[in-house]
């Protein structure tokens, strides 16, 4: 696109979104009466209006059924979680059989090292990207300590070089090579939450083949945000919350991916229990655990249905929209959105007073997605807070980012539009 920071320019884009319609299906949060501009789907979507609907059928069912909901109610709470295999499945670019939506984030990312992080005396090390997201960090930190070794051994963080703000893929690869057969696993944030960086998880996986490593992603960032293909990728294993870009509420369920070559693998050690037992066999509640050949072996517990519920109520949107279409209009959007910024800084910032937006996002469309994070130099947090005050609705990371996100399935071009009118005018300020 060739884009204008004009109100036209983003009205007639507006016209000729073909995914305009479905900003309707969103509640638009208010700021002093008026729909705020919302930025940060990538900490927290906002609530389809179908969400009320499906939530209510299972207090219903749950009302009128009591114990018989598990296999009377309109969806059964039984089997409740396998709704899910096939849209989660094309969504992240895997077979059914490799998904499963269970726990929360940190939890599943727990329980798949429990698997795939199994040091020995000579292979014990995890890579990982450097100022990675806590959790990912105190994760692999205890589960390194639990196995007996000492993080700042074990641990190898891949940092950006000085004076940059991402990591080189190169340094990636060569981080992978320099360890060797030392590398027990890699687990990367497959999206950095922080810059909004997209890593090529197709090579890092087969560079961490290539050393005999098991290869792992948090996809926080990236599901329902880029396009995934992790079965055809090779991928090991990975996991992802649903409360950002795929708007299932806070706190909700999270998706775990595991590759088929693992699923059939029934003497792989993991943490059991009751929903992982071969379904064939469970309710006779005999002694010895007989995992699934499938993800859903990692299921110890039955599904949270009113936290599912939500969630297929997303999922569904998802499905009926699909990833190729929302990628295409992310691009054209946080497109929009550098552009803006850019304009704002020809115009009127001036570097050697020290007064300048500098986004640290990638500009290149295959290492980003819709997230642009930028430090605004001479205003820090100041900046933030004028911004939230006139209705945009963004994110402040320490010690001097504000990340914006718009989402091609509830953001619109006008947004973007007018939230450079407001930044524009708190830069005058």
């Amino acid at each position: 696109m060739k884009y204008s920071n004009e109100h036209s320019f983003a009205e007639a884009a507006d016209a000729q979104d073909p995914l305009s319609k479905w900003r309707d299906e969103f509640h638009i949060p208010e700021v002093d009466g008026k729909k705020a501009l919302y930025f940060t789907g990538n900490s927290l979507g906002l609530q389809p209006k179908r969400t009320k609907d499906y939530i209510d059928q299972e207090l219903t069912d749950w009302s009128n059924l009591g114990v018989e909901g598990h296999f009377e109610a309109k969806n059964p709470w039984f089997s409740y979680h396998e709704m899910f295999a096939e849209p989660v499945s094309r969504l992240i670019g895997a077979k059914s059989t490799e998904v499963v939506v269970m726990n929360n984030l940190t939890v599943n990312l727990n329980l798949l090292l429990v698997s795939f992080y199994r040091p020995t005396k000579d292979r014990y090390k995890i890579i990982c990207e450097a100022k990675a997201f806590p959790s990912d960090q105190y994760a692999l930190e205890m589960q390194v300590r639990c196995a007996g070794y000492n993080p700042a051994e074990a641990i190898v963080e891949v940092a950006p070089r000085e004076g940059e703000n991402t990591i080189r893929q190169e340094d990636i690869l060569a981080a992978i090579k320099e360890t060797g057969n030392q590398t027990a696993c890699i687990m990367i944030g497959g999206v950095n939450y922080f810059t909004g960086q997209v890593f090529d998880m197709k090579a890092i996986t087969q560079a961490g083949h290539a050393v005999g490593a098991m290869v792992g992603f948090d996809l926080a960032h990236a599901a329902g945000n880029i396009k995934l293909e992790l079965h055809d990728w090779d991928v090991d294993f990975a996991c992802w919350c649903s409360y950002k870009y795929l708007n299932s509420g806070p706190g909700g369920v999270s998706g775990v991916y595991i590759h088929e070559r693992h699923c059939e693998n029934t003497s792989l050690p993991r943490f059991a229990g009751w929903w992982g037992h071969e379904k064939e066999t469970r309710f006779l509640m005999e002694k010895g655990f007989r995992p699934m050949k499938s993800a859903e072996a990692w299921q110890m517990s039955n599904a949270p249905v009113l936290s599912m519920a939500a969630h297929k109520a997303a999922i569904d949107i998802f499905d009926e929209v699909g990833m190729s279409s929302l990628v295409e209009k992310q691009k054209k959007l946080s497109g929009y959105l550098e552009f803006i910024i850019d304009d704002i800084n020809d115009r009127l910032m001036n570097k050697a007073e020290n007064r300048w937006l500098e986004n640290i996002t990638p500009r290149n469309w295959d290492e980003r997605g819709c997230q642009v994070s930028i430090v605004a130099h001479g205003y820090g947090k100041a900046m933030f807070d004028v911004l939230m005050a006139a209705g945009v609705i963004s994110d402040w990371r320490e010690p001097n980012v504000i990340r914006l996100a718009p989402v091609p399935l509830y953001n619109s071009f006008t947004d973007v539009f007018l939230f450079g009118q407001v930044l524009e005018t708190a830069v005058k300020r």
